[in-house]
């Protein structure tokens, strides 16, 4: 029998560095406390959710947009959630698009079911 040997190139071995995992993940998590806990319950029942659902798969620019709607203040960012007031420009982004959707959906599913 040959000698059989295993040959391992640096690039076959890639593993993400594990402070950048965790930062991530950590971040995410944050991110879905933060939506959750926000002391404005109408925002909570609609943000925590939408976290829940949806962080874990947006891309880095979103989740930054998404930190960023985080620092609203609750009554203006629930009263553009719900269309009661006109989202201003610097807010009126894709996530803010998603959030609308999400709670539009959920609202219809709800009175739908049943």
């Amino acid at each position: 029998m040959g000698d059989a040997r295993l040959v391992l190139r640096p690039q076959s071995l890639y593993i993400p560095p594990l402070a950048n995992m965790t930062i991530d993940t950590s971040r995410l998590k944050k991110l879905k406390y933060r939506a959750w806990h926000r002391g404005f319950r109408e925002a909570d029942l609609i943000l925590g959710p939408f976290a829940d659902k949806h962080v874990a798969e947006l891309s880095a620019d979103d989740l930054d947009d998404f930190e960023a709607l985080l620092e609203a203040p609750d009554q203006d960012l629930y009263q553009w959630i719900v269309e009661q007031a006109p989202t201003p420009a610097q807010w009126d982004g894709p996530v803010m698009a998603m959030i609308k959707q999400f709670r539009f959906d959920a609202f219809d599913s709800r009175h739908h079911a049943g």
